[in-house]
């Protein structure tokens, strides 16, 4: 089963808002491995890594939600066909 590689770019309210934190908690949840930072146009920016397509498009589902404070405008998405083979999720420092 080969792997599925995420760059994914959310826009709107996402930064302040404990965004990254929870977008960590559901990827872990779900399996899934990469990280997620803050990007200094106000943006957060994440890569997810899978070998299943339907536990990645749950996440990026989710990803509409956010957390609680939260208000995303946009989820772009960016598919790759192949890994980096991160070995867990984590947030990042500001890129």
């Amino acid at each position: 089963m080969s792997c599925i590689h995420y760059n994914i770019k959310v826009t709107g309210k996402v930064q302040g808002v404990w965004f990254r934190k929870y977008t960590m908690e559901k990827a872990l949840a779900l399996g899934l491995k990469g990280f997620v930072k803050n990007e200094p146009d106000g943006s957060v920016y994440i890569e997810a890594e899978s070998h299943q397509s339907d536990i990645l498009d749950l996440f990026t589902n989710w990803l509409y939600e956010g957390s609680p404070l939260s208000k995303v405008e946009k989820v772009i998405i960016d598919r790759e066909m192949s890994c980096k083979n991160y070995q867990n999720f984590t947030i990042k420092d500001r890129g």
